[in-house]
């Protein structure tokens, strides 16, 4: 069983691209407002959520459990709207060594929407730990409820 590997999703969504990123980049501490599998999130350290030093505590429901963990931004990229999260501590890490999450937003081609791809690399503490497949689920889900949210605003 492989220890280390990258795993990924796209979501099609109806609202346009930078709507959709526009939540993740700049209004991020909404989202446990949004997606009903968050179920509590805070600024542990920092003055912004936004700001790659500012590092957020997050509790979710990922595979039936709430799980902790934090994570802090590693990367912006407003040009292609893509996002990259560290998150380590808590649940996480007493299962992994790294879980890295990358986001990229991208238009459809005919501008009826646009696609949500989340890649989640990570390295396990050991071959027990499972392969993150439930993080992706997660995401997929939160990434509908935040298209349904947009969409009635």
């Amino acid at each position: 069983m492989a220890i280390c590997g990258k795993i990924s999703v796209e979501v099609a969504i109806k609202v346009e691209a930078s709507k959709f990123f526009h939540i993740l980049a700049k209004e991020l501490h909404n989202i446990q407002n949004i997606c009903e599998r968050v179920h509590g999130a805070n600024l542990h350290e920092g003055d912004d959520w936004h700001h790659p030093d500012s590092v957020k505590h997050w509790t979710c429901l990922i595979d039936g459990k709430a799980i902790t963990c934090k994570e802090k931004i590693e990367a912006i990229d407003e040009e292609k709207k893509s996002l990259s999260y560290k998150l380590f501590d808590g649940d996480v890490g007493l299962n992994y060594k790294v879980f890295k999450v990358n986001v990229q937003v991208t238009e459809t081609n005919n501008n009826e929407g646009a696609l949500v791809k989340w890649s989640v690399e990570y390295e396990k503490i050991n071959e027990d730990v499972k392969t993150p497949y439930a993080y992706l689920e997660y995401y997929e889900k939160g990434t509908k409820e935040i298209d349904d949210h947009l969409l009635k605003a």
